[in-house]
């Protein structure tokens, strides 16, 4: 029968011989995270390569330090960023809902816009002025003279034969049109047509000069006619002299100006940008030059969305708020009095994407899933290296269309920061994760609590109490802390990793001092901390505990009962987690129906829970072996338990309730077992040994310690042990204790006082055994549900296979 651990095998204690200082003064602060070597190496890999497809995924849990590492990783690589380079919008002439895309390197964005400026400056206020020289005026004066001459030998011979006629020539101005007429003259003035055919009427003009005229009249309208064509030709050839003569000078004064520019930014985008600015200003600005609402620069400013200084350092964003338009950037839209939304290349604003071109985009995976659509977005742009800043349509009826800017082709490295669960979920359903994201940093939850592990927590330690001004901690405060960073691993040779949650102990540990009015952080201080910690959230806890001790839950800690045991479960609160006996029964009689699980049959059970009641079943197979079919029904059930249940290590305790119900030998009820099975009887180990164990104490102290009671555990859960001090302290005084067993034989022997029985080769269990027992109580039942099994021996039969020792033995087959 298992012995009792001894009081050293509970609680690990750090060595002092491991703490060289006498406070934390005496430490040099750490600055990092430690104890994650295989993450750093990886993640230094991954931020230093440029391979494609080589983005980083960091798994850990949160606590463990990640951003901190990832931080103070790019600071010391202080890596180079050669392709960083500045990039801007201007207006496309040829498709107006397209803005062109001008790439530039880094620094010149900012000079590049200042250049447009000056020239849509000049444009707008001293073109007009250019093209007012004198020079330019006599040129503008001499054409314009040859066009009058010209109009002067057309017309000067048709005015002096209408002259000679007794005709003239007369404009009249209707509205914006003028309009020209032959008309008769009586001495030398024109007179109107009617008032000429008043003097015929009256004998002051003769008829037949009145007819001679009219046929004159008539022809030279035909020649008007011929003349107007002439004239207008000659006045279209003069505007468009003038016009040719304005642009070209506008051309040459704005050439000057855009070749500098086109040198200083040699880009094949500048060119074609300063070329469609420059016929833009020579087709819609020069009609237009001097008048008021000359004012609209829009098309010819520039749109910085990115820009770099030359000696900026790699570009390092953390996005906080993953969303789509945070991610692609936005196109801001302006309303026009009627309520019309519109945009132009000057409303486009960039996302984190963009920023991060060149440089480093850090997201936390869990936010990116949550936001619709910012998942897809992020592989789009990484699959291709091009970025499309096409954020949603607007769905108002007075919304205009949106525009469609060049794609930017950017180089960004992700690091995404995730747990195990999110990155096994996007290696399954995303076919273009494990492409993307091909270096896995993965952090550890626990380091080694070796001398260099406490050599680390002081480090770290010093650095909280130096940045955040607390009180130094003594060894002796150092020492808690590390034993609590055992107690928080739960695992044997390993002290936690997750730095966040020890540095809120330690800030609590510090208040606890200095109200104290303590110099120093001292080991009552630390634990007195975690002593509140669990206080502050403990109160389901300290509820089972006086549901326990007024009897409304039924827990026993004294005595001797058939088919019920004290199981252990725990009970999450935050990243507390506190442990509580559970009272497990079984019954058992005649049938066919099997072992029931109560918790599978109401839907209470979790998977896991179910997959360790099967496993239960076929151990009960393997220790009794029988020739015969286990013929009864047995249910076991979670007693005063009404919510879900999941997890295998109440499976140990409930073999053994199972057996106790066979058997009818009871179990005793101050002990508890905690211990998941294997098929052929081994114990293997469970989480949450420490809480579980000290559950059952507090159980067992509130209704009265006998100094029998204890809790039974696998014996791989020893090492992990790191129990309260006043769990130790009680084993220490004989009255309380903790036994580490291998196998379902060593926990039934300490239930029943019982040997458990072992086969010798083929033979059956020696007669005065559990197992012996039990093979001979599955025969009972089986011989009493004979009756109602097609095929089964009958009561009445004889019974040729029952072995002399009354125990179990394997027979050959029998056919049909």
């Amino acid at each position: 029968m298992a012995n009792p651990l001894p009081v050293d095998a509970l609680r690990w204690h750090c060595d002092v011989a491991d703490v060289d200082f006498e406070t934390t003064d005496d430490v040099k602060p750490l600055i990092g995270v430690v104890g994650q070597d295989d993450a750093v190496e990886a993640l230094r890999f991954g931020l230093e390569t440029d391979a494609p497809g080589q983005n980083v995924f960091v798994r850990g849990l949160s606590g463990t330090g990640r951003m901190t590492l990832i931080q103070k990783l790019l600071e010391d690589i202080r890596p180079s960023c050669p392709l960083t380079r500045d990039h801007c919008y201007v207006h496309n002439f040829g498709q107006p809902d397209r803005p062109r895309l001008i790439t530039l390197p880094a620094g010149k964005g900012k000079e590049f816009r200042r250049r447009v400026e000056k020239l849509a400056g000049f444009i707008r206020e001293h073109l007009g002025a250019a093209l007012s020289s004198e020079a330019l005026k006599a040129r503008r004066a001499a054409i314009e003279e040859a066009a009058e001459q010209e109009f002067r030998s057309v017309m000067e011979p048709f005015n002096k034969a209408l002259s000679a006629a007794g005709l003239a020539l007369v404009s009249r101005q209707l509205g914006p049109i003028t309009q020209t007429a032959i008309l008769p003259t009586i001495e030398g003035k024109p007179v109107p047509q009617e008032e000429f055919d008043r003097l015929v009427a009256r004998g002051e003009v003769p008829p037949e000069q009145q007819d001679e005229r009219r046929q004159k009249q008539a022809e030279f309208e035909k020649q008007l006619a011929e003349i107007s064509e002439k004239s207008s030709e000659i006045r279209r050839k003069h505007d468009q002299a003038v016009q040719e003569l304005l642009e070209d000078n506008a051309r040459t004064l704005l050439g000057k100006l855009t070749a500098t520019i086109e040198k200083d930014f040699p880009q094949p985008a500048v060119r074609a940008f300063m070329s469609e600015l420059v016929d833009d200003v020579l087709s819609n600005r020069l009609p237009r030059l001097g008048k008021e609402d000359d004012v609209d620069d829009g098309p010819y400013r520039v749109n910085v969305v990115l820009e770099h200084r030359p000696d900026a350092p790699c570009p390092i964003i953390v996005e906080n708020t993953p969303t789509m338009r945070r991610l692609l950037g936005t196109i801001d839209y302006e309303f026009s009095r009627d309520g019309r939304a519109s945009a132009t290349h000057m409303g486009i604003a960039p996302g984190s994407l963009l920023r991060a071109d060149g440089g480093y985009l850090i997201v936390e995976a869990r936010d990116l899933l949550s936001e619709p659509g910012g998942w897809r977005v992020l592989v789009r742009t990484l699959r291709t290296g091009q970025l499309e800043i096409t954020p949603p349509e607007l769905v108002f009826p007075w919304s205009g269309p949106s525009l469609k800017p060049e794609p930017i082709d950017v180089n960004v490295k992700v690091i995404l920061l995730g747990d195990a669960d999110m990155y096994y979920l996007l290696d399954a359903y995303d076919p273009d994760f494990p492409q993307l994201f091909k270096v896995l940093a993965d952090f550890d939850t626990t380091i080694p609590h070796d001398k260099r592990g406490v050599e680390h927590y002081a480090g770290v330690l010093a650095r909280i109490v130096r940045d955040e001004k607390l009180l130094p901690f003594d060894r002796t405060g150092v020492m808690a802390l590390v034993e609590h960073g055992a107690r928080i691993a739960a695992r044997k040779g390993k002290l936690t990793a997750r730095f966040g949650r020890l540095a809120d102990i330690a800030r609590e540990a510090s208040f606890v001092a200095r109200k104290a009015s303590h110099s120093r952080v001292i080991c009552e201080n630390v634990r007195e901390a975690v002593r509140r910690t669990k206080r502050r959230a403990d109160l389901p806890a300290r509820r089972f505990r006086e549901l326990v001790a007024d009897g409304t839950i039924r827990i026993q800690t004294a005595g001797s009962v058939v088919g019920q045991v004290n199981g252990l479960a725990v009970l999450q609160a935050g990243p507390l987690t506190y442990g509580f006996p559970a009272r497990v029964t079984a019954t058992i009689g005649p049938g066919t129906a099997g072992v029931i699980n109560i918790e599978r049959e109401a839907a209470l059970s979790g998977a896991i829970h179910t997959k360790g009641f099967y496993i239960l079943g076929g151990l009960l197979r393997w220790l009794l072996r029988t020739d015969h079919p286990l013929a009864f029904n047995a249910s076991i059930a979670f007693e005063q338990s009404y919510g879900g249940i999941d997890g295998d290590s109440a499976s140990g305790a409930e073999i053994c309730c199972l057996l106790s119900a066979l058997t009818d030998v009871p179990l005793r009820q101050d002990l508890a077992m905690t211990g998941a099975i294997d098929q052929v009887g081994h114990i293997l180990p469970v989480g949450g040994v420490n809480e579980k164990i000290e559950g059952f104490y507090d159980a067992c102290h509130d209704t009265g310690l006998t100094g029998t009671q204890g809790v039974i555990v696998p014996r791989a859960n020893a090492g992990d042990l790191v129990l309260r001090q006043d769990v130790v302290e009680a084993c220490s005084a004989g009255q309380f204790n903790v036994y580490a067993i291998d196998t379902v034989q060593e926990a039934v022997e300490l239930f029943t006082g019982m040997p458990a029985g072992k086969r010798d080769g083929d033979r059956a269990y020696p007669e005065n055994t559990l197992l012996g027992l039990a093979v001979r109580r599955a025969r009972e039942y089986w011989k009493k549900a004979a009756p109602h099994v097609p095929g089964a021996m009958r009561p009445d039969e004889p019974d040729t296979n029952e072995p002399d020792d009354a125990g179990a033995r394997p027979v050959p087959p029998r056919d049909g």
